[in-house]
């Protein structure tokens, strides 16, 4: 178990809603990568599967940690809302909000961070989209 891990996660749709994917790459301190995983998750709107990729990222954070979680995603809305700087006004987003809100919990520490999507890591979250998206 780590005492810190960073994880990169990534949602997408090919139409808003469409086909969609999720893409996840969990690094220890030192960005040595621990795990990846991608998974298409049926028609959704683009911001349902940012909110699906976070929760199976913070799932399979716990097989690493139960302290230190530091994620890095590229929706700014979705980070904003995290981060309590934006408002949830959907019913849908508020309960995938909540369900992130209790996977919290198992860790002492969740850092929510908005990174671009040209930051290298990220680029590999999104490329697992991409592959999942395409049958890869």
């Amino acid at each position: 178990m780590f005492s810190k891990i960073i994880i990169h996660a990534d949602g997408g749709s090919r139409k808003n809603p469409g086909a969609a994917a999720i893409g996840i790459i969990i690094f220890d301190e030192e960005r040595k990568k621990l795990e990846s995983y991608k998974e298409c998750i049926g028609n959704t709107t683009n911001n349902v599967a940012e909110y699906k990729a976070l929760l199976k990222a913070l799932q399979l954070a716990a097989k690493h940690t139960r302290k230190e979680v530091h994620i890095f995603m590229d929706s700014e809305l979705i980070i904003n809302q995290m981060n309590g700087v934006y408002k949830i006004k959907s019913a849908d987003m508020l309960e995938l909000f909540q369900k992130v809100k209790d996977y919290e919990r198992a860790f002492t520490k969740v850092v929510y961070n908005y990174v671009p999507r040209e930051n290298k890591f990220q680029a590999m979250a999104d490329r697992l989209v991409n592959e999942a998206l395409e049958g890869n």
